[in-house]
């Protein structure tokens, strides 16, 4: 698959150390699933690689359905990435 522009929402925490609550990116060709552009983003600076560091509680939706890192994306895609809705 080509790389072509994705509109990217931070939700929360996330918003806070990436600095904003969305933009739209044109990732390498190899971003081809949310698992690939986890990797990508946290090697866009150091508030990325904190918001998206393993092991972190982060869930991921592509044009509002919730997804897995082997979720594809596509052109024009909404990518969100939120924390975990907790209840209570």
């Amino acid at each position: 698959m080509t790389a072509a522009p994705l509109h990217l929402l931070y939700f929360a925490w996330l918003r806070e150390r990436v600095g904003m609550r969305e933009e739209t990116v044109q990732p390498p060709a190899g971003v081809a699933t949310v698992g690939t552009l986890l990797e990508w983003l946290r090697g866009r600076g150091p508030g990325f690689a904190a918001a998206f560091a393993p092991g972190l509680p982060v869930r991921c939706a592509v044009n509002q359905e919730f997804a897995g890192p082997e979720t594809p994306i596509a052109p024009g895609d909404e990518v969100a990435f939120f924390p975990p809705v907790t209840g209570g």
